[in-house]
């Protein structure tokens, strides 16, 4: 634009020197519309720099996104409840009195007598129960009463045997009252040979069916 407008300067300089009214007229013509064109010019690129510098500022860049990196929340130490000792099991110490009990809970039992076969006396073992037997209802059972069944083996009638085993519990009841033991505390019933203690043909079960029971009534 600069050399334009030195261009359009030395022309109306060489215009001047010839002197002539109309070249004058048209250098002056051609100067008006050269300043009106340089002032268009320059109007226009100052405004275009505006436009483009407010555009500019218009349109402003966009910030970098931050991103914010979630904290982890704090973890808060769970209380571990103490562990509970437990007491050693003190082992159950039975007291003096139910020991003695059980120790002497087989001697207040009352022990069976025997008999020989077809026979209702008593033999000398017989008698040594029966004492036994008189001793605890005498001194450890003095209330309670006792029934004496009498029992025979398999040999011989149902009526045979009944009658037999009702003697043999005579015999032992007899004895007891001499012993001291009151009859009111004593009963006697026959069972024969209904109520064997021993399965068996031969003599070792048939000695063992042979025999007096004491029930407590």
């Amino acid at each position: 634009m600069y050399n334009l407008y030195v261009l359009i300067m030395k022309f109306q300089a060489k215009s001047l020197t010839n002197g002539t009214k109309e070249t004058t007229m048209k250098s002056k013509i051609l100067c008006l519309l050269t300043a009106l064109s340089l002032a268009v010019l320059v109007t226009g690129g100052c405004a275009n720099k505006e436009v483009i510098k407010s555009e500019e500022a218009v349109v402003p860049k966009a910030a970098p996104a931050v991103v914010e990196v979630a904290k982890p929340a704090p973890v808060e130490p769970v209380p571990v409840a103490p562990v509970a000792q437990v007491a050693p099991v003190a082992p159950v110490v039975q007291p003096v009195e139910n020991q003695s009990a059980k120790a002497s809970a087989p001697e207040l039992s009352f022990e069976a007598v025997y008999f020989d076969y077809d026979k209702s006396d008593l033999r000398q073992d017989a008698r040594d129960v029966l004492s036994k037997n008189a001793e605890i209802l005498l001194k450890s059972k003095p209330d309670a009463k006792i029934q004496i069944e009498g029992n025979c083996d398999d040999r011989g009638s149902a009526e045979y045997n009944l009658a037999l085993g009702e003697r043999r519990a005579k015999a032992a009841m007899q004895y007891l009252v001499t012993l001291g033991v009151k009859a009111d505390r004593l009963s006697t019933i026959s069972y024969g040979k209904e109520k064997p203690a021993v399965q068996g043909s031969d003599e070792a079960a048939w000695s063992k069916n042979r025999r007096d029971e004491f029930v407590l009534k």
